[in-house]
């Protein structure tokens, strides 16, 4: 087998947040959110790790994470840009935003060689988290066979505004669905998710939902890139500004068709981010507690 790899999605601008989070300090020290990823995945065994990000941050981005990682890392760099498309499809007039986690994962089909796990940068996930992925990319499975670290909606969202997730129908240990709901808000213990803006549905803490914490073989780089054309043709006259190719909504077709299976690995770590300006003091507070717990050294990778 080939050396697990991991896959961090760092090329969004952090719109909602107002600047570029993924490289926001969150302690005394300078560290950023995906520091503590970085940590926790190399304490759980990865020593490969692709940055996919945009030219216009590859300087900054380089500067603050990436040439500290090398001494750890085998590092690699993908740019996610809007002209990667397929040949014969322009980027319509107007785009500005990045076309998806989906688009974002297939554009590393030449960076990947082998088994690989799917992380945002600017989501802590937790220690048990990586070792979960780890332990699963460590083991021989088929074509088709992958996995997704699952946590419940309760610990994942913010009481600052809207959240986009994966919300995902389990059944006998195996992902049956996931349907990615772009605007799901906190009610109390629980949460609720619109459409339109006017109507609500509730949803139950309890749900299992998808970060984007995935584990999957080489063979979804072809999904991805396979799938997306006809994608491109559903959506594009639609919605040609905002469209988004959403890596679990791929993953839900594959499920859907046959294709593979998705295993979902519980996770019980509370989730924490910045989506909002006013999400980080949370963030800081809860990090602080963890390295007085001794969980991380005042130091991580330097």
């Amino acid at each position: 087998m080939r050396e697990p790899t991991l896959v961090i999605l760092a090329a969004g601008m952090g719109s909602r947040f107002g600047g570029l989070k993924q490289i926001t300090p969150v302690d005394a020290h300078g560290h950023a959110i995906i520091d503590y990823s970085l940590y926790d995945a190399w304490r759980a065994g990865f020593r490969r790790v692709v940055f996919i990000i945009k030219h216009a941050i590859e300087d900054d981005f380089r500067a603050a994470v990436g040439r500290r990682m090398e001494k750890y890392f085998d590092v690699r760099y993908v740019f996610q840009e809007l002209d990667r498309l397929p040949e014969g499809y322009p980027v319509p007039e107007g785009r500005v935003k990045p076309w998806g986690t989906g688009h974002a994962v297939a554009c590393c089909l030449d960076a990947v060689d082998g088994p690989f796990a799917v992380i945002n940068a600017d989501d802590y996930y937790g220690r048990t988290a990586y070792e979960a992925l780890y332990g699963f990319l460590s083991q021989e499975h088929s074509a088709g066979e992958y996995a997704m670290v699952a946590y419940l909606l309760r610990n994942t969202v913010t009481e600052f505004g809207s959240v986009a997730r994966g919300v995902c129908e389990v059944e006998n240990g195996l992902l049956k669905s996931v349907t990615e709901r772009t605007r799901i808000e906190k009610r109390g213990a629980d949460a609720a998710y619109t459409e339109d803006g006017e109507h609500w549905i509730e949803l139950s803490g309890d749900t299992p939902v998808s970060m984007n914490c995935w584990a999957f073989g080489h063979d979804m780089l072809e999904q991805l890139r396979r799938r997306f054309p006809a994608w491109l043709e559903d959506n594009l006259e639609k919605n040609p500004l905002k469209c988004e190719y959403f890596l679990p909504n791929v993953a839900g077709a594959v499920i859907r068709e046959g294709e593979g299976s998705v295993a979902v690995l519980p996770c019980h770590e509370v989730w924490h981010g910045i989506t909002y300006p006013q999400d980080m003091d949370s963030v800081v507070s809860y990090l602080a507690s963890l390295r007085e717990r001794g969980v991380y050294p005042e130091v991580l990778l330097d």
